[in-house]
């Protein structure tokens, strides 16, 4: 490598000339080439005195190993007077003093032509560097405090020409001069001894040199474990903070920690934990009621940051301690009425003192909303309860925390009620409405008997002398007067979602006590059917709760039907899960993406709000057997079997039951429904009865006994039903008695049956109230060949009108477009029918005698067999 640096005519040529040897030879004659030139340029560092012209190459040549690197004092001299304006080496001190005195060049410049925005971004940049230059004793730099307080100067002069002469400043000036002012007003606190000096004698100010005292020596940190006596004994000991600074508490540094701590929320590496035990100490030193709200309104937002983030809950332990500051709040407000925490108040700067109540004033407003930290509380709660397992003792003791949450939401109604009666104080009427919703939404799935309670343990923590307006203490062992005075109060009060929501739980609670006509026409006359679409994914998932809460409690009451009709959007979905939000189903071919999983997480209930899906899943068939059973004999092999089917779920299970080649004793609830269709289909009630009873999940069910009864009396109502659409081809005239004894029903409950079948032309037959006899008619029965003639009309009646609408459409209405004009293919009369019991227009169902009209499926096999 030593030709690189040759000096000299001659190495120069040399060098030349071996360089095209070696481009020209083999490597073996480069080698030489190149130690041959070695050998030279040794040759000519040795004559020092005839090369004076040589460069700094040559001499950094002449040296031998790590001494080559090095000048010696001759040529470091030599470079210094040769290069001029080296750039020297600065510490990161005189770094910084550097940058300063720039920003400060800039802001006098921005002075000169009056800019306030550039002057607004250099002061905030300057505020920034001058915490980098303070001494030990917290003083910031001369340079900083003489440009700062001739800021101020020009600012207020310029303030003062604008009142004088106002003239008209363009925005971004208007804007910037704003932010100074708050700058200097904000940050001038910390340095208004060194600015009064300044003022008071400039000059000796900036030539006076203080000596900086040395820093305060740091208290001994204690490295072994506090013993028992030890504890709480802190004396000699004091937190460090930053800097090595010692953390002093007391009641006049408590705003200052309190800023401090509200700047540094929700950035990186912040040990939140160490902020809350330094809000606790902050606690214990507040002195004045001010300082105690302003303490734990901020401890209870750091205590919530914990759990924010992320799929993580808060810990149960500073939940509680949140539940406990909380509560101490609202008692502390209460006490002090003079102290409010309202939204609409302005946020006090001045971290030196604290505010008083102007003249002319009955309140010091406080900026926060107690109806935010309530429903953080709460939703803090689900969330936990979500992330345990319901089948352990842990979940059942931390729901034991909805009691003192409960009591929290009722003390926060009852602050609110006291707000909102001066009407100086300007409360929001929707802070109320949110607070009522939170307990509501605490009350409107639980029995009377579990309200009643939490209404008596909550009153008792109130004062004797406090009452409630909305929700007097008198009131307060009514759960259905409470759920109804808080609900009207929502609908005269709010509108949107909240009005909504209200009224699902209204309907919701008038349900699970078994008040099902009022809940169902609250449910029809709100038409929330029709825009529930519209609303939020949470106010869904309640409407579709209130809808099979109504859909049991008219299974409770013995309506089949409506139960049925009332179920079917959530049951026959088969999404019953997702819909209720009581678990996440995995789709075979869907994709989710890990945050739509997340949210939908989120949205889960906690367990003790579950509808249980087993008992829903056999109500539901049960239901739906009660219905299909009687059709399926109705239809028969009627053309129109397919288009008539009440629960297509419900004839999925059939069919797939009907091709099990061995069928065992029933297991599970489907099977219990399943073999009970089977033996109905057949006649065989007593069976189909039994079957239903065995089914353990009644039990879960208020008053057992009952609804089995009901259940009994309707299977042997459809058993009926099914028996005379099955075999009344084979009868000319059937006794009502007969009947009676077959079904174990009174003969007028027989009578009452046949006449309403009669009635909606589903029997083709007459009731002789003389003998007591059925009497069947003959001869308008068509075959089967007249029925699939008709059928196969039908439906070329319906091809040909599907290709005119084609080719009419294609033509675009043109002359040359073929319309019909006879009058053909309407729809027809016949056939068409509503749900069961709906009235015919054309002619009887098309049914064989002998049980043949099964096509297949349970109900054939059954007769046949």
């Amino acid at each position: 490598m030593s030709r690189f640096f040759r000096g000299g005519d001659d190495s120069s040529t040399e060098s030349s000339s071996d360089e095209e040897e070696l481009y020209s030879g083999s490597e073996d004659e480069a080698e030489k080439k190149e130690a041959k030139a070695e050998d030279s340029s040794s040759e000519e560092d040795d004559d020092e005195a005839e090369e004076d012209e040589s460069s700094d190459s040559d001499t950094g040549a002449q040296k031998k190993g790590l001494s080559r690197f090095l000048l010696d004092q001759d040529s470091s001299e030599s470079e210094e007077e040769e290069i001029e304006g080296t750039t020297k080496v600065k510490s990161a001190k005189d770094k910084r003093h550097d940058e300063l005195e720039a920003t400060i060049t800039v802001i006098q410049n921005g002075q000169k032509i009056s800019d306030w925005g550039s002057i607004a971004n250099e002061l905030d940049k300057l505020n920034r560097q001058v915490v980098k230059l303070q001494d030990a004793r917290g003083k910031a730099p001369k340079p900083y405090i003489k440009c700062v307080a001739e800021l101020e100067d020009f600012m207020n002069e310029t303030i003062a020409k604008q009142k004088v002469t106002p003239k008209k400043m363009n925005a971004t000036n208007a804007r910037g001069l704003n932010a100074v002012k708050q700058r200097i007003k904000k940050g001038n606190k910390d340095y208004q001894d060194q600015i009064d000096a300044f003022r008071k004698n400039s000059d000796d100010f900036m030539e006076s040199d203080e000596e900086v005292a040395p820093a305060p020596k740091v208290p001994k940190v204690r490295f072994h474990e506090p013993t028992a006596d030890e504890e709480g004994d802190d004396s000699g000991f004091a937190v460090v903070g930053k800097g090595g600074r010692v953390l002093e508490f007391t009641p006049e540094s408590i705003f200052k920690h309190l800023r401090s701590i509200m700047e540094s929320r929700g950035k990186k590496n912040t040990d939140r934990l160490e902020q809350i035990k330094i809000m606790e100490k902050l606690n214990k030193v507040a002195d004045t009621p001010y300082q105690k709200i302003r303490v734990l309104m901020t401890l209870v937002s750091a205590r919530f940051d914990l759990g924010s983030g992320g799929a993580a809950s808060m810990p149960v332990e500073h939940w509680k301690a949140a539940e406990g500051e909380l509560a101490a709040l609202l008692r502390l407000l209460d006490t002090e009425k003079d102290h409010v925490v309202i939204e609409n108040a302005e946020e006090w700067d001045d971290d030196e003192k604290a505010p008083t109540i102007a003249e002319g004033e009955k309140y010091l407003k406080i900026p926060g909303s107690i109806v935010s930290y309530i429903e953080r509380l709460d939703d803090e709660l689900t969330r936990s309860l979500q992330s345990i397992d319901p089948h352990t003792s842990e979940y059942i003791e931390r729901l034991t925390d909805e009691g003192s949450l409960y009591n929290i939401i009722f003390q926060g109604l009852l602050y609110y009620e006291m707000l909102r009666k001066d009407a100086s104080l300007e409360v929001p009427q929707e802070s109320l409405n949110r607070i009522i919703q939170r307990r509501l939404d605490h009350v409107y799935f639980k029995p009377a008997q579990v309200v009643k309670i939490l209404e008596e343990n909550c009153w008792k923590e109130v004062p004797s002398n406090v009452n409630s307006v909305i929700t007097p203490r008198t009131e307060q062992n009514d759960a259905s007067h409470l759920i109804n005075v808080l609900c009207n109060y929502l609908f005269e009060n709010s509108d949107g979602i909240i009005r909504a929501r209200a009224m699902l739980c209204q309907i919701y609670f008038l349900a699970l006590h078994d008040e099902y006509y009022r809940a169902r026409d609250m449910l029809l006359t709100s038409h929330l059917q029709e825009n529930i679409a519209n609303f939020d994914i949470n106010s869904q998932i309640l409407y579709n709760r209130t809808l099979v809460q109504v859909g049991l409690c008219a299974f409770r009451k013995g309506l089949v039907y409506d139960a049925q009709n009332t179920l079917q959007e959530i049951c026959g979905s088969g999404r019953q899960k997702e819909l209720l939000a009581q678990g996440v189903m995995m789709q075979r071919y869907s994709q989710v993406t890990p945050e739509q999983e997340r949210l939908e997480k989120q949205r889960q209930l906690p367990f003790h709000m579950h509808i249980n899906l087993e008992l829903l899943e056999c109500v539901y068939l049960t239901c739906s057997m009660l219905l299909e059973i009687p059709l399926l004999a109705q239809t028969g092999s009627s053309p129109d079997v397919k288009k008539r089917v009440i629960s297509k779920t419900y004839r999925r299970m059939l069919e797939y039951h009907e091709r099990q080649i061995f069928t065992g004793p029933p297991e599970n609830t489907r099977d219990h429904v399943m073999q009970a269709s089977k033996a109905l289909a057949a006649g065989e009630w007593k069976k189909a009865t039994e079957f239903i009873h065995n089914i353990k999940i009644w039990e879960l069910m208020p008053n057992t006994d009952n609804i089995k009864s009901l259940l009994a009396k309707q299977i042997q109502e459809e058993g009926l039903r099914t028996y005379l659409f099955t075999y009344a081809p084979f009868y000319d005239t059937l006794s009502i008695a007969t009947l009676s004894t077959m079904f174990e029903l009174d003969t007028r409950k027989v009578s009452a049956v046949v006449s309403k079948m009669i009635s909606h032309e589903e029997l083709a037959a007459a009731l002789d109230q003389v003998t007591e006899t059925v009497i069947f008619r003959k001869g308008v029965e068509l075959s089967r060949l007249q029925s699939l003639s008709l059928t196969l009309a039908d439906k070329a009646s319906a091809l040909i009108e599907t290709n005119e609408r084609t080719l009419e459409q294609r033509t675009q209405g043109s002359t040359n477009a073929f319309s019909r004009k006879d009058g053909r293919g309407g729809q027809r009369g016949g056939g068409q029918r509503g749900g069961r019991g709906g009235a015919r227009t054309g002619g009887n169902t098309q049914r064989q005698a002998g049980g043949t009209q099964f096509t297949g499926g349970a109900l054939g096999a059954a007769v046949r067999g």
